[in-house]
């Protein structure tokens, strides 16, 4: 099983438009510093599954029957915006796996296109799709949010994005059984207050502690984080990193 980090930012992206922090004037002048919208490739024996449509340039990146569908984190515009255009295409259905959310993003329930949304995933519900077993997992957003626990080839990687904190049931469903990659929404430095809508470092590093997989990759990463980063390169664990746009697990 391979999974490509295609996007590692948050919703303003990095570089932030307008901004002149440290972090942002860094991936201006170098483009590997620069990150788009948070998202993913899974490919496993000979399946192709998209994680979250965020990414502007969809059509252009992945031509038709290039994958097999999507598994949606869910409906926030930077996850989702990339469906607006992808559902005008023609000859063709593309299956979109997520959370039942009542309010989608904009008109794409009205007018789906090839997109085939008839299949949401219930909590905990795990899928077969080819050699690929897919979990969803109840993940605490301002939408109703998905992580997803993939298996196959022999490996596990669970990837939580949009969270803050994790319920319990999600916890209780990967405690028992030890994960290859957990790629983890870190989008902020430690902060004073509990943040609302996102981890920020200290609570990532709460929750790779209690599960304890064996790599642990930070993504959804904001520019402060970014900026943080570059005055405390030492202070992450070993077994932790940030991830970066491309790269593979």
């Amino acid at each position: 099983m391979r999974l490509t980090l295609l996007g590692t930012g948050d919703a303003r992206q990095v570089p932030v438009y307008g901004c002149t922090c440290r972090a942002c004037e860094r991936a201006r002048q170098a483009a590997q510093h620069r990150r788009l919208p948070c998202s993913g490739l899974v490919e496993c024996a000979g399946q192709r599954w998209l994680l979250d449509s965020g990414l502007p340039d969809l059509t252009e990146r992945f031509p038709p029957r290039s994958f097999d569908g999507i598994l949606q984190t869910h409906y926030h515009a930077d996850h989702a915006q990339g469906l607006l255009h992808l559902r005008w295409g023609q000859g063709l259905v593309v299956p979109v796996h997520g959370p039942a959310d009542p309010e989608g993003l904009a008109d794409l329930y009205k007018h789906p296109g090839i997109l085939d949304f008839s299949q949401p995933f219930a909590a905990f519900e795990r899928r077969l799709l080819g050699e690929l077993a897919v979990t969803a997992l109840p993940l605490v957003h301002s939408k109703p949010t998905f992580g997803y626990l993939l298996e196959g080839e022999g490996r596990r990687i669970a990837y939580l994005t949009d969270t803050v904190g994790l319920p319990e049931e999600t916890y209780a469903h990967l405690e028992g059984n030890a994960l290859d990659a957990l790629v983890l929404d870190c989008s902020m430095p430690p902060q004073p207050v509990a943040p609302r809508n996102h981890n920020d470092l200290t609570l990532a590093l709460g929750i790779i502690e209690r599960l304890a997989p064996k790599h642990a990759l930070l993504t959804h990463v904001g520019h402060t984080l970014d900026a943080w980063l570059m005055e405390h390169a030492h202070s992450l664990p070993s077994s932790v990193h940030v991830a970066f746009d491309g790269m593979v697990v």
